[in-house]
């Protein structure tokens, strides 16, 4: 018998914006296949939460996304657990300052590496199962960045690696129709980085955002709802960014 339920893959689903996206969906409905590298202790805990609710109705899978053996492996992992995958949520991210003058081909690789190169060959090996998928087809949406069309101050690399994600959401778009939906997020600031030297300062925010004021995780959650759910939605990157992106 089919999965009763339709089944999102999410990466980066440990924390912050991964699982308030993670719970969301399972809040309307998803059984979820859940990445995470490192946080394992966050992962088990949201694991135990969606089990309370409908047990066996997440599963964890580990993977350093600069390995890129790893990404056929997860797509292959969600479908043998639960027969089906219907949606693909590209959210794991890397994030950091690289100054020009001091970028190494290290930094260069990592960031494109989670930034684009694994969002494309996730999406490539998750393709013909979410072609498959329900009346319309599946989905993938993408987390990109404002920074993806306008440079951030010292993260040049970063910016580049999100325009290239901007691109292959339009680009996939037109390539895996009329099947399969593709579709952007662009968030503004939603939350601190973890970097103790921050891109913004909450004067930054409330001076140049017309909305004055920080997004939450929840507005982002919404957004990838809605883009899941939308048939006639695809080739877009929506900003939720609060007006940020009115701003220079």
């Amino acid at each position: 018998m089919p999965h009763p339920r339709p089944v999102a893959l999410v990466t980066g689903a440990a924390r912050r914006i991964g699982a308030t996206i993670a719970r969301k969906l399972h809040a309307e409905g998803y059984d979820l296949a859940l990445h995470y590298h490192r946080s394992e202790q966050e992962m088990q805990t949201l694991l135990a939460e969606f089990d309370a609710v409908r047990p066996g109705s997440a599963y964890a899978l580990r993977a350093d996304l600069t390995e890129f053996d790893r990404l056929p492996e997860l797509v292959a992992h969600s479908v043998g657990r639960y027969g089906r995958l219907d949606a693909l949520v590209n959210n794991a991210s890397g994030y950091y300052a690289t100054p020009f003058g001091e970028v190494t081909p290290t930094q260069w690789d990592d960031l494109f590496a989670t930034n684009a190169r694994a969002p494309f060959f996730l999406a490539q090996a998750a393709a013909p199962h979410l072609a498959a998928a329900g009346e319309h087809g599946g989905a993938i949406v993408n987390i990109v960045d404002i920074y993806a069309e306008r440079p951030l101050p010292r993260h040049p690399v970063y910016c580049m690696a999100k325009a290239a994600l901007a691109m292959m959401t339009r680009s996939l778009a037109a390539e895996l129709g009329p099947r399969i939906r593709v579709n952007g997020i662009a968030p503004g600031n939603i939350l601190w980085s973890d970097n103790p030297v921050k891109a913004e300062t909450i004067e930054i925010v409330q001076a140049r955002t017309a909305l004055r004021r920080q997004g939450a995780p929840e507005d982002i959650a919404q957004a990838v709802a809605y883009c899941l759910a939308s048939p006639y939605l695809t080739g877009q990157i929506i900003a939720i960014d609060g007006g940020r992106s009115l701003f220079i």
